[in-house]
Protein backbone atom coordinates (compact mmCIF):
# COMPACT_ATOMS: atom_id res chain seq x y z
CA UNK A 1 0.00 0.00 0.00
CA UNK A 2 3.20 2.33 0.70
CA UNK A 3 4.54 1.84 -2.44
CA UNK A 4 1.22 1.91 -4.31
CA UNK A 5 0.51 5.74 -2.60
CA UNK A 6 4.01 7.10 -3.37
CA UNK A 7 3.92 5.64 -7.05
CA UNK A 8 0.45 7.45 -7.44
CA UNK A 9 1.96 10.93 -6.10
CA UNK A 10 5.29 10.55 -7.42
CA UNK A 11 4.64 12.64 -10.59
CA UNK A 12 3.68 15.84 -8.32
CA UNK A 13 6.17 15.73 -6.00
CA UNK A 14 8.89 13.70 -4.42
CA UNK A 15 7.92 11.76 -1.42
CA UNK A 16 9.32 13.90 1.80
CA UNK A 17 11.22 11.72 4.31
CA UNK A 18 11.50 11.57 7.87
CA UNK A 19 13.22 14.74 8.26
CA UNK A 20 11.27 16.36 5.82
CA UNK A 21 7.98 15.57 6.94
CA UNK A 22 9.27 16.39 11.03
CA UNK A 23 9.94 19.85 9.25
CA UNK A 24 6.67 20.11 7.92
CA UNK A 25 5.14 19.50 11.03
CA UNK A 26 6.64 22.03 13.18
CA UNK A 27 6.04 24.80 10.13
CA UNK A 28 2.58 23.97 10.32
CA UNK A 29 2.28 24.30 14.05
CA UNK A 30 3.77 27.06 14.30
CA UNK A 31 1.94 28.99 11.77
CA UNK A 32 -0.99 27.86 13.20
CA UNK A 33 -0.18 29.54 16.44
CA UNK A 34 1.12 32.46 14.51
CA UNK A 35 -2.66 32.78 13.42
CA UNK A 36 -4.08 31.75 16.37
CA UNK A 37 -2.03 34.86 17.89
CA UNK A 38 -3.41 37.30 15.58
CA UNK A 39 -6.76 36.40 15.80
CA UNK A 40 -6.78 36.49 19.62
CA UNK A 41 -4.69 40.05 19.28
CA UNK A 42 -7.52 41.24 17.07
CA UNK A 43 -10.40 40.27 19.08
CA UNK A 44 -8.49 42.36 21.60
CA UNK A 45 -8.17 44.98 19.26
CA UNK A 46 -11.70 44.89 18.30
CA UNK A 47 -13.39 44.63 21.73
CA UNK A 48 -11.21 47.67 22.94
CA UNK A 49 -12.79 49.35 20.45
CA UNK A 50 -16.10 48.71 20.62
CA UNK A 51 -16.41 46.26 17.69
CA UNK A 52 -17.99 43.46 19.40
CA UNK A 53 -20.24 45.12 21.24
CA UNK A 54 -24.18 43.13 21.32
CA UNK A 55 -25.62 46.58 19.64
CA UNK A 56 -23.33 45.76 16.61
CA UNK A 57 -23.93 42.40 15.73
CA UNK A 58 -27.83 42.05 16.71
CA UNK A 59 -28.92 43.85 13.13
CA UNK A 60 -27.47 40.64 11.38
CA UNK A 61 -29.80 38.42 13.38
CA UNK A 62 -33.08 40.01 11.02
CA UNK A 63 -34.20 38.24 7.69
CA UNK A 64 -34.43 41.76 5.42
CA UNK A 65 -30.31 42.72 6.13
CA UNK A 66 -29.65 38.72 4.99
CA UNK A 67 -32.60 38.95 1.96
CA UNK A 68 -30.48 41.95 1.07
CA UNK A 69 -27.38 40.15 1.34
CA UNK A 70 -28.67 36.78 -0.19
CA UNK A 71 -30.05 39.33 -3.26
CA UNK A 72 -25.94 39.75 -3.86
CA UNK A 73 -25.09 36.50 -3.70
CA UNK A 74 -27.37 35.37 -6.22
CA UNK A 75 -25.90 37.92 -8.51
CA UNK A 76 -22.47 36.85 -7.60
CA UNK A 77 -23.60 32.86 -8.80
CA UNK A 78 -25.21 34.08 -11.69
CA UNK A 79 -22.35 35.53 -13.30
CA UNK A 80 -19.83 33.23 -11.66
CA UNK A 81 -22.00 30.59 -13.72
CA UNK A 82 -22.96 32.35 -16.62
CA UNK A 83 -18.62 32.96 -16.90
CA UNK A 84 -18.13 29.17 -16.19
CA UNK A 85 -20.28 28.04 -18.88
CA UNK A 86 -19.60 30.75 -22.04
CA UNK A 87 -15.42 30.09 -20.86
CA UNK A 88 -15.21 26.47 -20.21
CA UNK A 89 -16.59 26.37 -23.99
CA UNK A 90 -14.19 29.14 -25.14
CA UNK A 91 -11.23 27.61 -23.00
CA UNK A 92 -11.65 24.22 -24.72
CA UNK A 93 -11.70 25.37 -28.36
CA UNK A 94 -8.95 27.32 -27.35
CA UNK A 95 -7.49 24.11 -26.23
CA UNK A 96 -8.15 22.26 -29.11
CA UNK A 97 -6.99 25.30 -31.75
CA UNK A 98 -3.45 25.35 -29.49
CA UNK A 99 -3.11 21.30 -30.49
CA UNK A 100 -4.16 21.86 -33.68
CA UNK A 101 -1.74 20.89 -36.71
CA UNK A 102 -3.02 24.45 -38.48
CA UNK A 103 -0.24 26.35 -37.96
CA UNK A 104 -2.19 29.77 -38.39
CA UNK A 105 -4.51 28.28 -36.07
CA UNK A 106 -3.04 27.28 -33.67
CA UNK A 107 -0.56 30.48 -33.28
CA UNK A 108 -4.06 32.39 -33.25
CA UNK A 109 -5.09 30.43 -30.05
CA UNK A 110 -1.75 30.21 -28.49
CA UNK A 111 -1.36 33.98 -28.57
CA UNK A 112 -5.05 34.57 -27.50
CA UNK A 113 -4.44 32.19 -24.24
CA UNK A 114 -0.61 34.15 -23.45
CA UNK A 115 -1.70 37.61 -23.70
CA UNK A 116 -4.85 37.12 -21.89
CA UNK A 117 -3.64 35.37 -19.72
CA UNK A 118 -0.82 37.88 -18.76
CA UNK A 119 -3.47 40.74 -18.43
CA UNK A 120 -5.42 42.19 -15.02
CA UNK A 121 -8.66 41.07 -15.06
CA UNK A 122 -9.39 44.60 -13.83
CA UNK A 123 -7.55 46.03 -17.03
CA UNK A 124 -10.01 44.38 -19.08
CA UNK A 125 -13.10 45.58 -17.07
CA UNK A 126 -12.14 49.18 -17.30
CA UNK A 127 -11.57 48.69 -21.08
CA UNK A 128 -15.07 47.27 -21.32
CA UNK A 129 -16.75 50.03 -19.12
CA UNK A 130 -14.85 53.05 -21.04
CA UNK A 131 -13.35 51.79 -23.68
CA UNK A 132 -16.16 50.60 -25.63
CA UNK A 133 -19.33 52.78 -25.11
CA UNK A 134 -16.51 55.51 -26.87
CA UNK A 135 -17.30 53.71 -30.13
CA UNK A 136 -21.16 52.85 -29.54
CA UNK A 137 -21.05 49.90 -27.78
CA UNK A 138 -22.37 49.60 -24.58
CA UNK A 139 -23.47 46.41 -22.86
CA UNK A 140 -25.75 45.72 -20.37
CA UNK A 141 -24.36 45.70 -16.58
CA UNK A 142 -24.06 41.76 -16.04
CA UNK A 143 -22.08 41.50 -19.55
CA UNK A 144 -19.88 44.00 -18.86
CA UNK A 145 -18.41 42.05 -15.96
CA UNK A 146 -19.27 38.94 -17.87
CA UNK A 147 -17.55 39.51 -20.96
CA UNK A 148 -14.02 40.54 -19.16
CA UNK A 149 -14.01 37.63 -16.73
CA UNK A 150 -15.21 34.81 -19.82
CA UNK A 151 -12.29 35.82 -21.60
CA UNK A 152 -9.57 35.83 -18.97
CA UNK A 153 -11.11 32.87 -17.32
CA UNK A 154 -10.90 30.81 -21.03
CA UNK A 155 -7.36 31.23 -21.50
CA UNK A 156 -6.76 29.67 -17.83
CA UNK A 157 -9.12 26.62 -18.84
CA UNK A 158 -7.96 26.80 -21.91
CA UNK A 159 -4.20 26.08 -20.07
CA UNK A 160 -5.71 23.17 -18.23
CA UNK A 161 -7.82 21.22 -20.21
CA UNK A 162 -4.59 21.44 -23.09
CA UNK A 163 -2.56 20.04 -20.15
CA UNK A 164 -5.34 16.79 -19.50
CA UNK A 165 -4.74 15.87 -22.95
CA UNK A 166 -0.73 16.20 -23.18
CA UNK A 167 -0.99 14.32 -20.28
CA UNK A 168 -3.05 11.05 -21.55
CA UNK A 169 -0.67 8.03 -23.01
CA UNK A 170 -0.03 8.43 -27.02
CA UNK A 171 -1.49 4.75 -27.33
CA UNK A 172 -5.31 6.69 -26.85
CA UNK A 173 -4.92 8.43 -30.02
CA UNK A 174 -3.26 5.88 -31.84
CA UNK A 175 -6.04 3.36 -30.97
CA UNK A 176 -8.66 5.65 -32.09
CA UNK A 177 -6.81 6.32 -35.30
CA UNK A 178 -6.19 2.30 -35.78
CA UNK A 179 -9.87 1.94 -35.58
CA UNK A 180 -10.04 4.32 -38.98
CA UNK A 181 -11.45 7.52 -36.97
CA UNK A 182 -10.59 11.36 -37.84
CA UNK A 183 -7.73 13.23 -35.99
CA UNK A 184 -11.25 15.39 -34.90
CA UNK A 185 -13.24 12.06 -33.88
CA UNK A 186 -10.67 10.99 -32.29
CA UNK A 187 -10.08 13.80 -29.93
CA UNK A 188 -13.92 14.27 -29.48
CA UNK A 189 -14.99 10.73 -28.32
CA UNK A 190 -11.59 9.35 -27.41
CA UNK A 191 -9.08 12.07 -25.89
CA UNK A 192 -11.32 15.08 -24.86
CA UNK A 193 -13.31 13.34 -22.62
CA UNK A 194 -10.70 11.43 -20.51
CA UNK A 195 -8.79 14.73 -20.34
CA UNK A 196 -12.23 16.33 -18.82
CA UNK A 197 -12.14 13.57 -16.33
CA UNK A 198 -8.44 13.95 -15.38
CA UNK A 199 -8.52 17.91 -15.15
CA UNK A 200 -12.49 18.12 -13.46
CA UNK A 201 -10.54 19.10 -9.84
CA UNK A 202 -8.26 21.86 -11.28
CA UNK A 203 -11.56 22.89 -13.15
CA UNK A 204 -13.01 23.37 -10.22
CA UNK A 205 -10.33 25.47 -8.49
CA UNK A 206 -10.41 27.47 -11.32
CA UNK A 207 -14.05 27.87 -10.23
CA UNK A 208 -13.27 28.94 -7.04
CA UNK A 209 -10.69 31.64 -8.32
CA UNK A 210 -13.62 32.98 -11.05
CA UNK A 211 -16.03 32.83 -7.96
CA UNK A 212 -13.73 35.80 -6.42
CA UNK A 213 -13.19 37.47 -9.18
CA UNK A 214 -16.92 38.25 -9.21
CA UNK A 215 -16.64 40.70 -6.63
CA UNK A 216 -14.96 43.33 -9.36
CA UNK A 217 -18.37 43.93 -10.24
CA UNK A 218 -18.80 46.96 -7.71
CA UNK A 219 -16.88 48.37 -10.89
CA UNK A 220 -19.59 47.74 -13.27
CA UNK A 221 -22.30 48.69 -10.15
CA UNK A 222 -23.14 45.34 -11.19
CA UNK A 223 -25.37 43.82 -7.77
CA UNK A 224 -23.38 41.22 -6.59
CA UNK A 225 -22.11 40.33 -2.73
CA UNK A 226 -19.52 42.67 -2.32
CA UNK A 227 -21.49 45.52 -4.24
CA UNK A 228 -24.34 44.84 -1.38
CA UNK A 229 -22.15 44.76 1.34
CA UNK A 230 -20.40 48.11 0.16
CA UNK A 231 -23.79 49.73 -0.27
CA UNK A 232 -25.28 48.30 3.12
CA UNK A 233 -22.78 49.41 5.34
CA UNK A 234 -22.25 52.80 3.77
CA UNK A 235 -26.17 52.37 5.48
CA UNK A 236 -26.25 50.80 8.75
CA UNK A 237 -22.72 52.27 9.60
CA UNK A 238 -21.16 48.89 10.55
CA UNK A 239 -18.09 48.55 8.16
CA UNK A 240 -16.27 45.86 10.30
CA UNK A 241 -18.96 43.55 11.06
CA UNK A 242 -20.79 44.20 7.28
CA UNK A 243 -17.26 43.05 5.48
CA UNK A 244 -16.69 40.20 8.14
CA UNK A 245 -20.43 38.70 7.74
CA UNK A 246 -19.51 38.92 4.04
CA UNK A 247 -16.10 37.23 4.36
CA UNK A 248 -17.99 34.51 6.44
CA UNK A 249 -20.15 33.92 3.19
CA UNK A 250 -17.26 34.12 0.67
CA UNK A 251 -15.63 31.34 3.05
CA UNK A 252 -18.52 29.31 3.06
CA UNK A 253 -18.86 28.92 -0.60
CA UNK A 254 -15.64 28.91 -1.48
CA UNK A 255 -14.77 26.35 1.05
CA UNK A 256 -17.14 23.53 -0.50
CA UNK A 257 -15.92 24.76 -3.83
CA UNK A 258 -12.31 23.36 -2.35
CA UNK A 259 -13.91 20.90 -0.67
CA UNK A 260 -15.19 19.25 -3.69
CA UNK A 261 -12.12 19.70 -5.55
CA UNK A 262 -10.41 17.80 -2.95
CA UNK A 263 -12.91 14.88 -3.39
CA UNK A 264 -12.65 14.70 -6.88
CA UNK A 265 -9.08 14.95 -6.76
CA UNK A 266 -8.90 11.93 -3.93
CA UNK A 267 -11.25 10.09 -6.68
CA UNK A 268 -8.98 10.94 -9.46
CA UNK A 269 -6.26 9.61 -7.69
CA UNK A 270 -7.88 5.75 -7.12
CA UNK A 271 -9.46 5.50 -10.24
CA UNK A 272 -6.03 6.75 -12.31
CA UNK A 273 -3.85 3.65 -10.98
CA UNK A 274 -1.62 2.75 -14.44
CA UNK A 275 -3.29 -0.02 -16.30
CA UNK A 276 -0.04 -1.84 -15.89
CA UNK A 277 -0.44 -2.60 -12.49
CA UNK A 278 -3.33 -4.56 -13.04
CA UNK A 279 -2.74 -6.51 -16.38
CA UNK A 280 -0.22 -9.00 -15.87
CA UNK A 281 2.76 -9.06 -17.95
CA UNK A 282 2.08 -10.41 -21.20
CA UNK A 283 4.21 -14.36 -22.20
CA UNK A 284 7.69 -14.15 -22.80
CA UNK A 285 7.88 -10.10 -21.88
CA UNK A 286 10.37 -9.03 -19.57
CA UNK A 287 9.47 -8.08 -15.91
CA UNK A 288 9.50 -4.95 -14.52
CA UNK A 289 12.94 -4.24 -12.67
CA UNK A 290 13.59 -1.38 -9.83
CA UNK A 291 16.54 0.54 -10.00
CA UNK A 292 17.80 0.25 -6.29
CA UNK A 293 18.21 3.64 -5.05
CA UNK A 294 21.99 5.32 -5.40
CA UNK A 295 23.41 6.43 -2.21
Amino acid sequence: MRARRVSETAYLYDEPGPRARRRIRIASAVSVLVLAGLLALALVQFGSRGQLDADRWTPFLSWPIWEYLLVGLRGTLLAAAVVAVLGGVLGVLLALGRLSPVRPLRVLCTGFIEVFRTLPVLLLIYLMLFGLPAYGINLPVLWKLVVPLTIANAAAFAEIVRAGVLSLPRGQSEAGASLGMRRLQVMRAVVLPQALRAVTPSLVVQLVSLLKDTSLGYVVAYTELLYRAQVLSSYNRLLIQTFLVVTLVYLVVNGALSALASRMRRRTTRTAAPVAAAVPPQQGAPAPTVEAPRG
